[in-house]
């Protein structure tokens, strides 16, 4: 059983907010323009805006919409919320985002009219517990990727049971790009193949579908369409990144560089958080007309100050135009107590490691920016923690970060 929070950022101000309900909403992380839209809900969805629909676009196709700047650790706090009734019903199997979770059914929870009655217990349940605007789409079928996809058949509060004698007719009235995992690229190379309906997809063969996909996701989905249950792949982590969008009076050199600057003590925070260290780091801006990227090879790091000199080396370089966003990424990590010193690196850089952890540990104590670097002065409260759909958590950065006194339930933070 696969369970979807319908347009949970939209669904979650409407919730907090009685003056939002049955009307028009846009949440967007910055009140700009040029920015766009990370949530609508179904009242601004009938205007046709979408995740993605530029604000600029949204407040012309709807003039009475409300637009909302996103609150993170509100959505985290009702995130976690939702779990905790949801596991009153059933225990949940895994958190696949933070607005869907999936439950493995047993013995007599996979009769179909027994599987309905639990998916409309966990419903009774968030509607009467979290509240009447958190909606929600529940699949249920033989496997995690066919009960996800029924909860994009019916929206929003939808219900639907693919039992495998439905399968694969079930499927037919599908386009390609309502299945997970094919957008429009990944259609496109199915159409190469000759594979341009669902009903083709469901009769191809494995060495089409190898040939099609190009990897043996392909030969996975043969299967995954068929009802089989294939044993989830973990992947260690591959790289770590943060990015921003820029408020208008930032889209300039010096705001684009000391946004960076911001967005390397976070980055490097959040590594050594996580005991890693970084060997490659990518530094870009993205433009309206022109962006711009560059990348360094480095001993592995988690210092925030090697970090600041490999952008100032750089930087001079960049020729991007009509910056917009800027953004760090941090590849190659390996652990930091599991990696060999090169024989051949500087010994004359010295290793802030210990210095780092002790910032850290001040900013934990005191509160978030009680010691930073000199340079990101004017943007050391720029780019706040977001929460994209893939992610369940929020970092902080010192005490008192990102918490939230629940307006409903009481007093509550983040981290609760």
């Amino acid at each position: 059983m696969f369970l979807d929070i319908n347009a949970f950022f939209a669904s979650v101000e409407q919730q907090e907010r009685p003056e939002l309900r049955g009307k028009p909403v846009a949440v967007g992380a910055v009140d700009a323009d040029t920015s766009f839209v990370i949530a609508a809900s179904y009242e601004a969805k009938k205007f046709g805006i979408r995740c993605g629909t530029m604000i600029r676009d949204a407040k012309r196709m709807c003039r009475d919409l409300q637009f909302v700047r996103a609150r993170p650790q509100v959505y985290l706090a009702y995130h976690h919320e939702i779990c905790r009734v949801a596991e009153t019903v059933l225990p949940v199997d895994r958190v696949c985002s933070i607005d869907e979770m999936r439950f493995a059914l047993i013995g007599r929870e996979r009769e179909p009219q027994q599987a309905r009655k639990l998916a409309d217990e966990v419903k009774r349940r968030l509607r009467s517990e979290v509240g009447d605007c958190i909606r929600c789409s529940v699949g249920i079928a033989p496997n995690p990727f066919l009960a996800k996809l029924g909860t994009e058949l019916q929206k929003p509060d939808g219900l639907v049971v693919i039992q495998r004698d439905d399968l694969p007719h079930a499927l037919h009235s599908l386009r390609l790009t309502d299945f997970t995992g094919i957008n429009v690229r990944m259609a496109a190379r199915l159409h190469a193949a000759g594979i341009f309906t669902a009903e083709a997809l469901c009769a191809a063969d494995r060495p089409t579908l190898l040939a099609a996909f190009g990897s043996v996701i392909g030969e996975k989905w043969w299967y995954l369409l068929r009802g089989y249950e294939l044993t989830d792949d973990e992947s260690e982590r591959k790289s770590l990144s943060h990015s921003h969008v820029l408020a208008p009076e930032l889209r300039n050199d010096e705001g684009c560089y000391q946004v960076l600057l911001r967005l390397i003590q976070k980055a490097t925070a959040r590594l050594r958080s996580q005991g890693l260290r970084a060997q490659t780091v990518t530094f870009y801006v993205s433009g309206f007309t022109a962006a711009w990227k560059a990348s360094e090879h480095l001993p592995a790091t988690d210092d925030a100050i090697a970090i600041n000199q490999a952008l100032a080396r750089v930087w001079p370089a960049r020729n991007y135009e009509r910056p917009r966003g800027v953004g760090v990424v941090f590849a190659d990590l390996v652990d930091a107590h599991h990696f060999t010193p090169s024989l051949f690196e500087d010994r004359q850089q010295p290793d802030r490691h210990r210095l780092m952890e002790a910032v850290d540990q001040v900013n934990e104590k005191f509160g978030k920016n009680t010691i930073y670097l000199a340079g990101m002065q004017r943007t050391r409260d720029a780019a706040p923690e977001r929460i994209a759909f893939t992610k369940t958590w929020l970092f902080s950065e010192g005490k008192g970060d990102n918490e939230w006194v629940d307006t409903f339930r009481g007093a509550r933070t983040a981290d609760s």
